[in-house]
């Protein structure tokens, strides 16, 4: 009885989109740690090459929930300028019979604003495709002569590209990025068969961030991030964590729909809260990082499923001048 009810949860969260169609891009609550999911400013930030591996498997216990992974690798393509930031980002997002895949080449000319090399601006581009696809034999049809849904595999591709600005000193950071631009031109997604596919929508985020020593051994870095497609509710993380003697992070955050202004087209009395998420983020070795975190909802779908896990791997190739002392926080 348990499974029937979350699957019927998922079922209708599932169709409800449908009709709309359209979707909100994908969601981690590890995201400080790569921004380039993001914000295509962010590329060569860390300036050393570097390659990320993420994996969000949310709402476990729900037949068909979101399954997210993301495969990102960006630096910079002169050590000694460090104006230019490449990066190529890979997102494969499943929720239900849907599928949204994505691959993206990133693009950042970084603006050096001080004699010391420590603060830069900079603006990003990001070209790429999406394929939309839905997986008919994922879906149940209560009339097997329904031919509004697929027999097997049907997809779509589309061109799109995402801009963004990204300022960063060794304290602070704050990031404005526009995602899924083409979206708006696409009243929804139709394959050759007929058949109605999700599209996701534009986006909008605004992130900041700042780290402050506590002591020899420890440091505290809040951050926030702001989530707007302008359509829905506008979606706001806060988040904090410690950084204890510069290899461990442990933090926590908060995810909460917010009303900066009225929107006629939302239904009245939704609950705002959405989630709060345990974070650990561990520095292995000076190249390699590894880090989890979980999501445990407050809204009316904590009874349908046991949280959201998320896994997140890093490794960097420091350049031939690596330096230590000047390490990067965000």
């Amino acid at each position: 009885m348990g499974n029937l009810r979350k699957s019927g949860f998922l079922l209708l969260l599932f169709f409800s989109a449908f009709k709309m169609y359209a979707q909100q891009t994908v969601q981690f609550s590890q995201y400080v740690f790569n921004g380039l999911a993001v914000n295509p400013a962010y590329a060569g930030y860390r300036e050393d090459w570097t390659g990320s591996l993420s994996y969000r498997m949310q709402w476990a216990g729900i037949n068909g929930a979101p399954r997210t992974a993301v495969a990102s690798f960006d630096g910079v393509t002169n050590d000694y300028e460090k104006r230019v930031g490449l990066g190529f980002i890979a997102i494969n997002d499943r929720l239900g019979a849907q599928s949204t895949s994505s691959l993206y080449g990133n693009y950042a000319y970084r603006l050096q604003i001080d004699d010391d090399e420590e603060r830069r601006l900079s603006f990003g581009i990001a070209f790429g495709v999406t394929q939309y696809g839905i997986d008919g034999t994922k879906l149940n049809a209560v009339d097997p002569n329904d031919t509004s849904i697929p027999t097997g595999n049907e997809s779509k591709i589309y061109p799109d590209f995402r801009v963004g600005v990204y300022y960063s000193d060794p304290r602070y950071y704050i990031s404005a990025s526009v995602l899924d631009m083409f979206s708006a031109y696409r009243d929804q997604i139709t394959t050759d068969d007929n058949y109605k596919i999700l599209k996701q929508v534009r986006h909008l985020y605004i992130s900041a961030g700042a780290i402050f020593p506590l002591s020899e051994v420890l440091d505290i870095k809040p951050t926030f991030m702001i989530k707007e497609d302008f359509r829905g509710p506008t979606n706001l993380d806060l988040n904090a964590y410690l950084l204890i003697n510069k290899r461990l992070w442990i933090g926590g955050s908060y995810r909460t729909g917010v009303s900066l202004w009225k929107k006629s087209n939302l239904q009245k009395g939704l609950e705002k809260s959405n989630a709060l998420a345990a974070i650990v983020e561990v520095f292995v070795s000076d190249r390699f990082r590894v880090g989890y975190s979980f999501d445990y909802s407050t809204n009316a779908l904590a009874s349908y499923q046991q949280g959201s896990h998320e896994v997140t791997l890093s490794m960097t190739f420091p350049r031939k001048n690596y330096n230590l002392m000047n390490p990067k926080y965000f």
